[in-house]
């Protein structure tokens, strides 16, 4: 049976934390420096946002990204998703870029050979083999039709929209594959935004002077999130309506699946803005309940609904519970879900020392990760304003804004460290997205940042702890052949790690599909457990630290190759 945590020792564990930091003693780890190297390694792109005086709400909204495979040479290669325009007689249409990681710290644009042509204005993606041919696809989601792109292994991708099912014309924005049947192939799942067509462009602003301002999501009609159920035949079926989602309207952006029940079924939750968060119980049989008020995450503390953004979920207390993250808009904090055990969750923003450290920031794109290899989940945070002039409604406010890195004190409290993570995390910018992946095989996380009408941020880990740490790339047969939903539970140094295979999570984007785990001083580990979404368990045990290994379902581990060494060639 999995730990539970109890209610009643809620209290007093934030009351130890407090005074811990009254005492002075903040989270300790090795050092982390992060270097923006994005034009140095040839990943050259400038989102286009086409802000215009008529302030369309997409305008500030996008975009995001993906870190994946696309040739299955073992090299995360990324996705950027562009917007163009959408005001003026002819809109410019994006031109989304698609980057091949050649192995050798660089990276070459295989755009004109990808197929990947926008048509509508862009917003995110997620990525998958939602066709299990072993070549991972891409879907695009957009203020406007969403577009599903079929990959052949090699880079080149065709556009399978209209045969596919998928081009919902609602306000895509941030978008995920999920088994949520658990059949051996992924469904897809799209949070849907506010109604902003043409028809309800409305006036927000000084009436006055006729200036108008980015609108309040309040001043347009909310929409209802898109599932679809993938047929295995290369065809999708529009399940919202039966699935029970028909029945909430929200103003999705971020979401994540994740089985925080433990119940073997994936469940998603859903940061709307400025409208309560939803969290959907996989019952197993088709359905989805909203169960977000009942479980405590629908709203904060003080019983208000939060403008959610970004979202992801992980046990950062090493309890064996996966935890929820949300991130918010300025001064109300972003917010952190402890999980309780028995579909309860607390707030725990405060006790965690995430309120001073959130409080100023607009936040977006957002990621459980273990930054320093020290066996902790950490959080990253992509911050910037909506409002390109934001101090006329909010005083001090600032459009662009620095991003956050917070290290987790291996006892439930972080630290704010970004001032101390390298000239990386000293960027000030409008961003939105933030992905993380190894994208030098070295054993640390980089991350990829977005920003709207921006140059891309790519943040080189420099320092972290080569050698300690293990990444897992995991196969499925019997379940989906991107392990989409699995499940690892990692023991190492007599600790317990568990983790999840997403395909989507944050605001608009993907991380890495690979799993990685850090483990500190410890050079072995002695087991890995991985729970199919098939139910299968395959188990491995004795693995050294320091290498990328692949897990097939049913075979074990196949693959074991030692880490990069830092400045390498392939």
């Amino acid at each position: 049976m999995r730990p539970r945590a109890r209610v009643e020792g809620l209290a007093a564990a934030a009351l130890v934390a407090a005074v811990t930091l009254v005492a002075g003693q903040g989270a300790s780890g090795r050092a982390v420096r992060f270097v923006d190297v994005a034009a140095e390694v040839g990943l050259v792109f400038h989102h286009t946002n086409g802000a215009s005086a008529e302030k369309h709400l997409a305008e500030t909204m996008g975009a995001g990204g993906v870190l994946f495979d696309v040739d299955d040479d073992g090299w995360l290669d990324a996705f950027l998703v562009d917007s163009g325009s959408i005001a003026g007689e002819v809109p410019v249409a994006p031109r989304h870029r698609l980057f091949r990681n050649r192995g050798d710290g660089t990276f070459a644009d295989i755009t004109a050979a990808s197929g990947l042509v926008g048509e509508a204005y862009g917003m995110g993606a997620c990525a998958a083999d939602y066709d299990n041919d072993g070549a991972i696809d891409l879907y695009v989601t957009s203020a406007g039709p969403n577009t599903l792109y079929r990959g052949d292994g090699t880079g080149a991708f065709t556009d399978v929209t209209r045969a596919a099912g998928v081009g919902s014309p609602a306000f895509g924005a941030s978008c995920l594959f999920i088994d949520i049947d658990r059949d051996g192939d992924v469904d897809l799942y799209v949070t849907n935004y506010v109604d902003t067509d043409a028809r309800h462009h409305v006036f927000c602003g000084d009436v006055t002077g006729r200036q108008r301002a980015y609108c309040h999501p309040l001043n347009y009609e909310p929409q209802t999130d898109t599932l679809y159920r993938n047929e295995g035949d290369g065809t999708f079926t529009d399940v919202t309506r039966s699935s029970g989602v028909l029945l909430d309207e929200g103003n999705g952006l971020g979401v994540v699946a994740t089985d925080y029940d433990a119940d073997d079924w994936p469940d998603l939750f859903v940061a709307n803005d400025a409208v309560p968060d939803f969290l959907y119980r996989n019952d197993g049989n088709g359905g989805l309940e909203e169960v977000g008020l009942l479980a405590g995450v629908s709203v904060a503390s003080d019983g208000r609904a939060r403008s959610g953004m970004g979202t992801d979920a992980g046990d950062y207390d090493g309890d064996g519970l996966l935890d929820l993250f949300v991130t918010n808009f300025e001064l109300q904090t972003h917010t952190l879900f402890q999980n309780l055990g028995d579909g309860l969750f607390v707030d725990v923003t405060f006790e965690s020392g995430l309120r001073q450290a959130t409080q100023p920031f607009v936040g977006f794109g957002t990621d459980f990760l273990d930054i320093d290899d020290d066996g902790d989940l950490d959080l990253a945070i992509a911050n910037g304003h909506v409002l390109d002039v934001p101090d006329a409604a909010y005083p001090n406010a600032v459009y662009a804004q620095r991003n956050l890195l917070l290290r987790n004190d291996g006892r439930g409290r972080f630290e704010d460290i970004t001032r101390d993570a390298g000239p990386g995390f000293a960027l000030v910018k409008v961003s939105r997205g933030l992905l993380s992946g190894d994208i030098d095989n070295d054993g640390d996380l980089d991350l990829l940042v977005t920003n709207n009408g921006q140059t891309v941020d790519l943040l080189r880990n420099e320092e972290g702890n080569p050698g300690r740490a293990l990444l897992v790339r995991l196969v499925g047969t019997g379940s989906n052949r991107s392990a989409v939903g699995a499940r690892l539970e990692l023991t190492a140094g007599g600790r317990r790690q568990l983790r999840e295979v997403r395909a989507g999570s944050g605001y608009l984007g993907q991380s890495d599909l690979r799993v990685h785990f850090g483990l500190g001083d410890v050079e072995t580990v002695e087991r890995l457990e991985v729970r199919w979404p098939s139910g299968g368990t395959d188990t491995i045990e004795g693995l050294p630290a320091g290498h990328v290994v692949t897990v097939r379902e049913g075979k074990g581990l196949v693959e074991q190759q030692p880490f990069a060494t830092r400045g390498s060639a392939r």
